[in-house]
């Protein structure tokens, strides 16, 4: 396995993990899997649950790609922080989707159904990365 799939795989698993793990936290104990009422919106508990984590997990992940699994790109930092977020944001919508449909649809439990929107993310969310957001000097073409 190349150095940088693992450190993709070290970093990005711990990052899912504190993921679900924050999902987990705040979907039955802080929203105590009741919707979440910002006056003009009403969000059901596994979407704010959702948001909540992907609060936490967006900067930290960027970090960790940054500097310890793509440190070798020659983007500025502003271009990855700016790429980067166009991946995550097809990530969260493609998340958010998947567990709309899980949820709802397939009456799958909202953890499960993170977990498994998440597996079916991962390696988007890796070539995307690599090729995209964090360009090696071998690919710089474009």
């Amino acid at each position: 396995m190349p150095l940088q799939t693992f450190r993709y795989a070290v970093c990005g698993g711990s990052n899912v993990m504190l993921d679900i793990f924050l999902f987990y936290i705040s979907f039955h104990y802080i929203l105590k899997q009741e919707p979440l009422n910002l006056g003009l919106l009403v969000l059901k508990p596994y979407n704010a649950a959702l948001i909540m984590a992907f609060c936490i997990t967006f900067p930290l992940g960027f970090i960790l790609s940054k500097y310890i699994v793509f440190h070798g790109s020659y983007l500025k930092g502003r271009i990855q922080l700016f790429r980067y977020g166009i991946i995550v944001a097809i990530n969260l919508f493609l998340n958010y989707a998947l567990l709309n449909i899980f949820v709802q649809y397939l009456h799958i439990f909202p953890t499960i159904s993170r977990i498994l929107a998440t597996i079916i993310i991962v390696t988007f969310s890796f070539l995307s990365q690599k090729h995209f957001t964090f360009k090696m000097e071998g690919n710089k073409r474009g």
